[in-house]
């Protein structure tokens, strides 16, 4: 009898840790991210019918090591199953519709070319056909408005001199010699391609005019991440390489450049002033009178990041405010933009409308779900769906994610986004997990958040309470905000986190004695300030190319400009002393905080001594500490192996300190 009572006790736990387990869905792992596919570019047809789209595919464990793979498709706007045009190993990117109805793309396709060239198919995916011949590749392209000319960007190759020397041993990289520049060239649809820039002028982007005969530069006159940052300017040249000339040459940060239909004006976005942190101002320029004018609303808090025009005085443009995205329209004559569509869970950063501007298609991605197809009208406001790339995420169970609100430094609004752990319990207080975003100009959306450097459901899943602040010195909310932390880094905007964390804890939702916090770059740099100058507050710290020593980055990284004038807003010479003050390393000697420090070996924007010399002080201190080193990887993780490791890294670091 004793044994039969056993066997029905064990066929009834059994069946408990069945229901169990079917009722109860899985949380994320460190897996499922780095599984995850996003739709990236995306371009609606000019008739509205069709929709073509790039995908970024992980890469599985038995594939050569590398970047994710870019497929591109195709499908039609009304819905229906997407056709797959280039498939990995691929790639394909910068999909564009041409007047004749045709896809055009770049890609390197061995079988028609070594190199990157520019290709299209027709509308059902078919007929391939190859557009360029450029010995070198290009990078980007463009037809003009009619279809009849080609231009397109292609680097310097290196010189057969060049080339002859490095073989011979001869390989010293010396600053400011042998320097590449990247060309426009014009080729006509049956003739030869020609460039039309001159030898000492670097192309970062270009535009057609609507008639064809001119184009607009954004130009340097040397390469460099600090140039793209905070030297470009904008010209105008004739497409046979004449007339060129300057139309904004002011330094500030700039992008986007599109002509007005009647090609008179160009709208760009441009910082407001030399230490504006991004280019958020929309400004006109009368091409040929040289006048230019920033129409941005004085007090409107939000960031545009895209724009296009409607018709001769009306702009059109997506712009970041606090956490959401939004399409505005704006009149030249005036100063009072008109949300269209948007201020919702939908979360993009660009669109790409058709003809008539009355429909677009975008990577649109939200709390649920990374980037995805969608379509949307803008005269009823209503987004569609059109693609389901992760449909296994339905099988997750994922933490409730929200916007919140909380009294910052000197009693200013601040605002940022919660997501509770899976299995959230009222009264229950959990550890907390900060994840302050980049930059510090970044931005935290409420849309899909989790990603290798930011394993925010994977956190979830594992019990956390995840809290990623958009402190003073953010985008989306204006040039005034994104300002407030100039000359205070480490400030008030830190200020503004703890504010946060005490929020947290006066609602009862955190334990204040289990607070970690991660982050990578200007956020690996807070965890890092965190674990140091305030480690009476955090139980542990993860960063990620981090900045430890402002003096010793400023000296190593690949914008020391933009650095120094648009977030300290003046040079570290100039004021030594706040800068020594506010690096984590000065701070050592009052920090016990463990800290686990990583980084890629082929990062040039924040030097790996950064993240060498904090462990070995930390080491010497003898701080719990840890140090990791990525090969290959630049400024983020780009391989599967290396995302999957920091993340179980993270997971591992914050179960042994924090809980």
């Amino acid at each position: 009898m004793m044994r039969r009572y056993l066997t029905l006790v064990t066929l009834f736990v059994f069946l408990s840790l069945q229901f169990h387990a079917n009722t109860f869905a899985q949380g994320l792992s460190p897996d499922d991210v780095a599984n995850i596919k996003t739709v990236s570019a995306v371009a609606m047809s000019p008739d509205g019918e069709s929709v073509a789209y790039t995908l970024s595919v992980p890469r599985s464990d038995d594939e050569p090591v590398g970047r994710n793979y870019s497929e591109l498709y195709i499908i039609p706007a009304a819905g229906g199953d997407p056709v797959l045009v280039i498939e990995k190993p691929g790639p394909a990117a910068s999909p564009q519709w041409g007047e004749d109805g045709r896809l055009y793309f770049i890609s390197q396709i061995p079988d028609y070319h070594d190199q990157v060239q520019v290709y299209s198919v027709n509308r059902s995916g078919e007929d391939l056909q190859k557009h360029t011949q450029a010995e070198y590749g290009l990078s980007s392209f463009s037809w003009s408005a009619d279809g009849s000319i080609l231009a397109y960007t292609a680097m310097d190759p290196v010189s057969d001199e060049r080339r002859e020397l490095e073989e011979r041993g001869y390989d010293m990289i010396v600053a400011g010699e042998n320097l590449r520049y990247m060309r426009l060239w014009i080729q006509p649809r049956d003739g030869n391609a020609q460039i039309i820039t001159p030898d000492d002028l670097y192309v970062w982007e270009f535009s057609w005019s609507p008639d064809g005969n001119r184009l607009a530069l954004r130009v340097s006159d040397e390469p460099g991440a600090d140039i793209d940052q905070m030297y470009t300017r904008y010209a105008v040249i004739n497409s046979d390489g004449s007339g060129l000339r300057d139309v904004m040459s002011s330094p500030r940060k700039k992008m986007s450049v599109s002509w007005s239909p009647d090609g008179a004006r160009l709208a760009v976005l441009a910082g407001k002033v030399y230490s504006d942190p991004l280019p958020q101002r929309i400004w006109v320029i009368d091409v040929d009178e040289e006048e230019k004018k920033d129409i941005t609303p004085e007090n409107w808090e939000g960031t545009p990041e895209w724009l296009t025009w409607m018709d001769e005085m009306t702009l059109m443009f997506t712009a970041v405010e606090r956490s959401t995205t939004s399409i505005f329209t704006l009149r030249t004559d005036r100063q009072t933009p008109s949300q269209i569509i948007g201020g919702s869970e939908e979360i993009f950063r660009s669109i790409s409308p058709d003809g008539s501007k009355r429909t677009f298609a975008a990577s649109v991605n939200t709390k649920y779900h990374p980037g995805e197809v969608y379509v949307a009208d803008i005269r009823r406001a209503e987004f569609q769906r059109l693609t389901y790339h992760n449909e296994w995420l339905n099988e997750r169970e994922l933490g409730e994610q929200s916007s919140i609100t909380w009294k910052g430094a000197d009693d200013k609004e601040m605002e940022g986004i919660l997501v509770k752990p899976v299995g959230f319990e009222e009264g229950v207080r959990y550890p907390l997990a900060v994840l302050p975003h980049g930059g510090p100009e970044g931005i935290s959306m409420n849309g899909w958040n989790t990603r290798a450097l930011y394993p925010v459901q994977v956190l979830a899943n594992e019990g956390y309470v995840v809290f990623k602040p958009n402190y003073r010195g953010s985008g989306g909310r204006g040039t005034v905000f994104a300002s407030a932390n100039h000359r205070d880094l480490g400030g008030k905007e830190f200020e503004d986190v703890l504010l946060g964390i005490d929020y947290l804890d006066e609602i009862r939702l955190i334990d204040p004695d289990k607070v970690g916090i991660s982050g990578t770059s200007y956020g690996g740099y807070f965890a890092a300030w965190a674990a140091t100058r305030h480690s009476d507050r955090f139980a542990a710290g993860i960063t990620f190319a981090g900045l430890s020593n402002w003096i010793s980055f400023l000296g190593t990284t690949d914008i020391p400009h933009e650095m120094s004038v648009v977030h300290w807003d003046l040079y570290w010479f100039d004021n030594p002393g706040q800068n020594w003050e506010r690096s984590p390393v000065a701070w050592l000697n009052q920090a016990d905080t463990p800290l686990l420090v990583a980084t890629g070996l082929a990062d040039e924007r924040v030097h790996p001594e950064q993240s060498i010399q904090l462990h070995q002080f930390l080491q010497m201190k003898g701080i719990p500490t840890g140090l990791v080193l990525y090969p290959r990887q630049p400024h983020g993780l780009t391989e599967r192996a290396h995302q999957l490791d920091f993340m179980n890294r993270v997971v591992d670091w914050f179960e042994e300190y924090l809980k």
